[in-house]
């Protein structure tokens, strides 16, 4: 593992940080611009096909953002050599909260899942209900997460 960081930590560095921001940065999006202007729409069902339809293809998009991040993230973790450092409390901080927030991540996507089905059988209230959680606690909270997570990344680097 030592000796891929040692060749590729530019890319490796690259990849983690890109795969954090298009995460987060998908969610504040989400959460800030798209949420809030498919509220404009007036027929309920059309808005919550909408909403259905974005979440999956956010989600489809961070799916190999996730899975980048993780794997970079112990590369970082070994390559850095932090274990047995002050700041391996930080590493050990930030790799909680990106367990929470893929938490997270799974739990929106199994609503959202269930909330298509519901819509697919014309069951629009449920399917509402189901995934009400996604915009107003659940995206919030992984949002707060990500940044906090991004800036102890900055820490770690020494900036």
């Amino acid at each position: 593992m030592q000796e891929i960081f040692d060749q590729y930590a530019s890319f490796i560095i690259f990849i983690h940080v890109l795969s954090a921001i298009v995460w987060v940065g998908g969610m504040i999006a989400i959460r800030l611009t798209v949420h809030p202007s498919l509220q404009t729409i007036e027929s309920p069902e059309i808005k919550l096909g909408k909403t259905l339809e974005i979440m999956k293809r956010l989600l489809n998009m961070v799916i190999p953002m996730v899975i980048a991040l993780i794997i970079t993230a112990v590369i970082l973790a070994i390559g850095e050599g932090f274990d047995g450092t002050p700041l391996y409390s930080i590493v050990i901080v930030k790799e909680v909260i990106w367990t929470l927030m893929t938490t997270i991540f799974i739990v929106i996507y199994i609503k959202r899942i269930q909330g298509e089905k519901l819509f697919k059988q014309k069951e629009f209230a449920k399917a509402k209900d189901s995934i009400k959680l996604i915009p107003n606690l659940l995206l919030p909270i992984n949002i707060s997460l990500g940044l906090i997570a991004l800036y102890l990344g900055i820490t770690l680097r020494g900036f």
